[in-house]
């Protein structure tokens, strides 16, 4: 188990990030949540395998068709026993 958390910047908010996110998020069996920032960014807290941790943050990269990612970063954590993934306001 692995926990990352996550800061995408870019035309990331008013495009669906959040809820593909969590979409994906659960395809791949991973844990956590995702909220907006107020700077514009989009924040998310991710547990799973390395495997299905590193599926998701791939296809963060590029997120849903109308958003436009300019840059992931990525913090090692320490996991915290998250049981679900869900969308934050």
């Amino acid at each position: 188990m692995v926990a990352r958390q996550v800061v995408v910047r870019g035309r990331v908010q008013g495009v669906y990030f959040r809820a593909s996110t969590c979409d994906e998020a659960r395809r791949h069996g991973v844990v956590g949540w995702v909220r907006n920032l107020e700077d514009g960014g989009v924040e998310a807290w991710l547990e799973g395998s390395e495997e299905a941790v590193s599926a998701l943050l791939a296809w963060m990269r590029r997120g849903p068709t109308r958003a436009r990612v300019t840059d992931v970063t990525q913090t090692e954590r320490t996991p915290r026993g998250y049981e679900d993934f869900e969308v934050s306001r």
